[in-house]
C-alpha cells in the first residue's frame, strides 16, 4: 500500500476502530506470518489456520506467537488435508474467521510483515479483512525469498537458484522443521529474515543448486 492509498484509507476510516493500523510504524519489531488454506488459488482459498511470531532486531521472539485454527470451511477437502493435515475433527473447536482476524490484527498491529510467498497470504487475509472490517490489510510486506535472491544475484548474476524455503534454510544453515504447519513455517521465515539481515551470508551454493543461464 503506497503513501497516497494509506492517506485515502485513513480518511475513509477516520472513525473506524482499526484506524491505527494505517498509521506509520516507528518501532523495531516485525511479525512473520503464515497461513494454511484450502487451495493454492488465493482468489478462492479459505483460511484453515493462521500463525504469527514477532521479530525484534536479531531475535525471533518464540515467547510471542499466535497459532489460530479456524472452524472447517466448506471448501476443506481431502486434497487440502493432504497438504496441511488438518481434518474437520481437528478444527471442530476452531475460531470463526472474524474472531481469528480480530486476534491477528491485535497481534500484528501496524508492524511490517515478513513471510515466504507473503503476497499469497496477504491476498487471502485482505479478502477476510474486507469481509469483516471493510478494509484491506495495510501492513508493509517483506518477502524473504527476494532478499535471499538479491544477495545471490550480487554474487553470481544471471543464475538460477532453488528458492524453495527448504533450500534457502539449508543453505543458510537453519534447522529443517516439519513443513506445512503454519507456526513452523512462520518461524522458518522469521529465522531466514534474521539470518539474511543480521548474519554473514554463506558461500555460493554448489552447482547442484545454482545454474548459469
Amino acid at each position: 500500500m503506497n503513501y497516497l492509498q494509506r492517506l485515502w484509507w485513513q480518511y475513509k476510516l477516520r472513525s473506524h476502530k482499526n484506524l491505527s493500523l494505517f498509521h506509520h510504524y516507528s518501532g523495531d519489531e516485525l511479525v512473520s506470518i503464515d497461513c494454511e488454506t484450502t487451495s493454492l488459488n488465493p482468489n478462492h482459498a479459505e483460511l484453515v489456520s493462521i500463525a504469527a511470531i514477532k521479530i525484534k532486531n536479531n531475535r525471533v521472539l518464540t515467547s510471542q506467537t499466535i497459532h489460530l485454527k479456524l472452524t472447517p470451511p466448506q471448501s476443506l477437502n481431502s486434497d487440502s488435508i493432504k497438504i496441511h493435515q488438518l481434518r474437520h475433527q481437528d478444527l471442530h473447536h476452531g475460531l470463526s474467521e472474524q474472531q481469528a482476524m480480530t486476534q491477528l490484527l491485535e497481534f500484528i498491529g501496524n508492524r511490517h510483515i515478513v513471510g515466504y510467498h507473503i503476497r499469497y497470504d496477504k491476498k487471502i487475509l485482505d479478502r477476510a479483512c474486507l469481509r469483516h472490517f471493510s478494509h484491506p490489510l495495510p501492513n508493509s510486506l517483506i518477502e524473504v525469498s527476494h532478499i535471499y535472491h538479491n544477495k545471490l544475484e550480487r554474487l553470481l548474476p544471471n543464475a538460477y537458484y532453488d528458492l524453495s524455503i527448504e533450500a534457502i534454510s539449508k543453505h543458510l544453515g537453519l534447522p529443517q522443521a516439519d513443513r506445512h504447519d503454519a507456526l513452523e513455517d512462520a518461524i522458518a521465515a522469521a529465522l531466514i529474515y534474521v539470518r539474511l539481515t543480521h548474519g554473514d551470508f554463506p558461500d555460493i551454493p554448489s552447482s547442484k543448486n545454482a545454474h548459469s543461464y
